[in-house]
């Protein structure tokens, strides 16, 4: 049986503790491990700083090939061609491979444009001069310094794309402790090989497969870290300055007044939104917000999306992610038919597709496409995010609608309305704005997703030379 060890500091390691995932053996750290590990990152750091920042850039540009096409090892000598890892990811994620390869093809983005990712998220400042420590930007002198060592991240099972997130830390000088999550440690692993054939040196990663505890143990060992997971995972850490959040998205689109009644031009974006890689990501729009037409749209959608049905995991036009286990689709139905027994929300896709939301077919349990019209924002089901294509439609007057939308990752606001436009740059509720008729789920890798990482990972400081 392949077996994925614990890499500390690039060694691999053989633990006594082992799980399994579609067919490998995956070694377990425990949290002692991880701490005794993250004691000595500094030799890690001290390696990474030593290669200049554009050659590290190169590196992992270099990666992107290898990580898409190459076969790369997998541990105790075995190796991992692409179609396995299409397959492995599948199998644990539930993911068709469509969707694993949609995900793969932006990971290999996200690594071939890291010249840009880097020029994004350090806003134009010259690699030259984060490799020095201080110099010029902008006519100004300029210094930054790590705020870390290391930056831990621990890793969800939704989808491989959000690997993305963490891999500029090793452009931008900082070695990385990975916490795979459970159903996917084959993404993290992967990435990893790649940088390493690259040239990225190999005692800048630190990968460990392991539980709650160990989870705790990277993120309490590590001065910064990303941490991604449910609500209830993330607001443990909500009041770290130095832990970066990235939990549910409640991501929404938000139609003016002056483009609803073009509303049937819309439905394409609206689909794409809501069913982007299977309405797994903290990207996909969990809610529509209208001035009027609600039910109109809620229904059109809905009958868009029934298209969407369960297929085989290798069907090419497979676009529904689905559960090996009942648990989490039933959790997922209890929950919805609850909120509907409140008054004033409505199943509109059990109208067209019927009333049963959860379907076994193919070996798997899926959700089906749901969307419920809710005449307030008060209704319990119109802000809610679940792990497949969900949204709620909500009727809201534009003048209260960013009084009623809440926190949201990504807001797509489709209008031309001047005012209303400069109202949404200031509000501090949207951290990415897209503004015009596109869908949440569209990405721009010289932007920040969720936060900056360059300014989790370095801070500025006033700097005066004499000489």
């Amino acid at each position: 049986m392949t077996h994925l060890p614990i890499l500390r500091w690039g060694v691999p390691y053989r633990s006594a503790d082992v799980a399994t995932s579609a067919g490998a053996q995956i070694s377990q750290a425990n949290g002692g491990l991880i701490r005794r590990d993250l004691m000595r990152a500094g030799t890690a750091t001290a390696a990474l700083q030593a290669v200049p920042m554009r050659r590290l850039i190169a590196m992992c540009e270099a990666a992107a090939d290898l990580y898409r096409d190459a076969t790369l090892p997998l541990g105790d000598g075995a190796t991992q061609s692409p179609a396995d890892y299409v397959r492995q990811v599948g199998d644990s994620c539930g993911l068709p491979h469509a969707l694993v390869r949609g995900n793969i093809a932006k990971l290999h983005l996200a690594l071939a444009e890291m010249g840009k990712v880097v020029h994004g998220l350090t806003r134009g400042i010259e690699p030259e001069l984060i490799d020095a420590g201080m110099g010029v930007h902008a006519g100004v002198p300029t210094s930054f310094y790590r705020t870390s060592d290391v930056l831990g991240v621990v890793l969800p099972n939704n989808s491989p794309g959000v690997n993305s997130l963490w891999l500029p830390a090793l452009a931008m000088k900082v070695p990385v402790a990975l916490k795979p999550g459970r159903e996917d440690p084959w993404t993290p692993w992967r990435l990893v090989q790649a940088l390493i054939a690259a040239g990225v040196p190999a005692c800048a990663f630190g990968y460990y497969p392991t539980g709650h505890e160990g989870a705790h143990a990277v993120l309490a060992s590590c001065e910064r870290a990303l941490l991604f997971g449910d609500a209830a995972i993330t607001k443990r850490y909500a009041g770290r300055p130095g832990v970066q959040i990235h939990g549910p998205g409640y991501s929404k689109v938000l139609i003016g007044a002056d483009r609803i009644d073009g509303w049937r031009d819309l439905i394409d974006i609206l689909a794409a939104s809501v069913a982007s890689n299977g309405g797994r990501s903290c990207v996909n729009a969990s809610t529509i917000v209208v001035p009027r037409y609600g039910r109109e749209i809620a229904r059109a959608l809905a009958e868009r999306l029934a298209a969407i049905v369960p297929r085989a995991i290798d069907d090419a036009q497979a676009g529904l992610a689905g559960f090996a286990a009942t648990a989490m689709p039933e959790s997922i139905d209890r929950a919805i038919t609850s909120g509907l027994k409140e008054p004033g929300a409505e199943d509109v896709s059990a109208a067209v597709r019927g009333p049963q939301r959860v379907v076994s077919a193919f070996g798997r349990h899926f959700v089906v496409p749901t969307v419920v019209f809710c005449r307030s924002f008060d209704h319990p089901l119109a802000n809610r995010e679940f792990l497949f294509p969900y949204c709620s439609v909500v009727e809201v007057p534009q003048a209260e609608m960013l009084d009623r939308i809440g926190p949201s990752l990504v807001v797509s606001a489709i209008t031309d309305d001047a005012a209303w436009r400069r109202a949404l740059l200031a509000s501090p509720l949207v951290e990415r704005l897209n503004l015009g008729a596109m869908a949440t789920s569209t990405v721009r890798w010289d932007q920040p997703h969720e936060g900056n990482l360059f300014d989790l990972l370095y801070r500025r400081r006033a700097v005066q030379s004499a000489g």
